[in-house]
């Protein structure tokens, strides 16, 4: 099936021969289907803390921070800004003046980039945006979303401030961006024009780092047969495995917690107050729950079978009352020795709809992990990962039908072997930015 020359290009993405039968093979039988019990809730699953609660596990957090343990934030920036501005490329293309190309238009003034589009009208306005600013090639985290009176900042820039805010240890704050390898220098430019003005301000030192999703995680296309999906020129089609495949960023990294948060669910820091607050909250449960089993492990009297369920990576998640938003949620799932576990599932994983209506809470990707063992050693997460987890999307490329292979997500199958719990925070910590329009809700002005 693969040729000479397959082989080549196998060797030149470091994926084996085997891994790439093993993801033909993927495709040709599908993933076996998860044993869901139903949707986690609040009277099954999710913890929702009272206030005296909340108070109490900000301490918790804030002591841990006191001890001087390592903490890291991980923010996945590597997406393109393109989606965004769908509506206006196609303005761009065909001058037709949708509602929301209208809504754009009327309200340029409101955009924090908007000061740069003064006296532009119509196509010219979003023309010089998209092309001559280069908004529609930049990657999310480097354009300008919210106004201060002291300038504009991105949404990296607001990870930063949110680091010093509750995440900063020693008074270093440690900071670390999955990066496209053609947005790297960009990043690296504007993190260092941002990092003095931000460290006098909040009287930290930061310590920001990238990596670069790894070729090896790349996965082969197939043809709707599962036959290999050639090019024109013959040659093999290797896609992005998705975010799944950052696990192997993640587990390079060094620190005893680490918070993950998408790169566009950022607010100015007059919305700032419950992110910062259950941001806390999250951790001192994390480390409440890390403590007991540390205390767990160390008793004699718990079994060596119990002791290896509990010897695993530890994660809390974020959950928000589901309000109509699209994407995965908390569910229960029946393993195969009968536990139920606690999953993060998206849509695709999930083959009976009447679940999904159910679900009352769904994830905002607003994770606090643990990921040392009981004497600090570091796991090795991928050991982690349930590869029975992936799923399959139907693409085209140049107008050919094509199957592409998602890895298990970062926060699905990826942490799947995880111990995992789930917290109810307010849907006010939730603010992301899919469209440029979504910029102009109240949360981000």
């Amino acid at each position: 099936m693969f040729t000479p020359s397959d082989i080549c290009q196998l060797e030149q993405h470091h994926i084996s021969l085997a891994t790439a039968e093993t993801q033909l093979e993927c495709f040709r039988t599908g993933f076996p289907e998860l044993d869901i019990v139903g949707p986690a809730s609040t009277k099954n699953g999710i913890f929702r803390p009272s206030v005296a609660e909340r108070n109490h596990y900000v301490q918790v957090w804030q002591q841990y921070l006191a001890e001087g343990h390592s903490v890291l934030k991980f923010v996945p920036a590597s997406g393109a800004a393109s989606r965004m501005f769908k509506d206006l490329f196609a303005y761009l293309n065909d001058g037709v003046e949708t509602p929301f190309v209208t809504t754009f238009l009327s309200h340029i003034d409101k955009f924090a980039f908007g000061k740069q589009l003064e006296g532009k009208q119509g196509q010219d306005a979003v023309r010089y945006l998209l092309q001559d600013m280069n908004y529609g090639n930049l990657p999310k985290g480097l354009l300008l979303f919210h106004t201060y009176r002291d300038g504009a900042r991105t949404p990296a820039m607001e990870h930063l401030v949110e680091g010093a805010l509750y995440a900063a240890s020693n008074g270093i704050v440690r900071i670390h961006f999955t990066v496209s390898h053609d947005h790297l220098p960009l990043f690296r430019h504007h993190i260092a024009q941002c990092l003095p003005a931000l460290e006098k301000k909040y009287k930290v030192r930061y310590e920001v780092s990238f990596s670069e999703q790894m070729p090896s995680t790349d996965t082969l296309a197939a043809n709707p047969d599962g036959t290999p999906f050639r090019q024109a020129d013959g040659s093999l089609l290797f896609r992005p495995g998705g975010h799944g495949a950052l696990i192997e960023n993640l587990n390079q990294q060094q620190a005893d917690i680490v918070f993950i948060k998408n790169i566009d669910n950022v607010v100015p820091d007059r919305h700032k107050k419950d992110t910062v607050l259950f941001k806390q909250v999250l951790a001192g449960v994390l480390v409440e729950e890390q403590q007991r089993v540390f205390s767990l492990l160390r008793d004699p009297s718990v079994s060596e079978e119990q002791k290896a369920l509990l010897r695993r990576p530890i994660r809390v998640c974020g959950v928000v009352k589901n309000t109509g938003e699209p994407g995965g949620g908390p569910f229960l799932v029946r393993e195969a020795d009968g536990r139920i576990s606690h999953q993060i599932l998206e849509s695709s994983q999930i083959s009976r709809p009447e679940l999904m209506a159910k679900a009352t809470h769904f994830n905002p990707v607003d994770l606090v992990c643990a990921v040392r063992d009981e004497n600090g050693k570091p796991y090795h997460l991928p050991d982690f990962v349930d590869p029975a987890t992936g799923f399959i999307s139907h693409k085209s490329k140049d107008g050919k039908e094509l199957l592409a292979l998602e890895l298990p997500g970062l926060w699905n199958g990826a942490m799947s072997r995880w111990n995992t719990l789930f917290v109810e925070v307010p849907v006010s910590t939730f603010n992301p930015v899919k469209t440029v329009n979504d910029l102009l809700r109240e949360q981000h002005q």
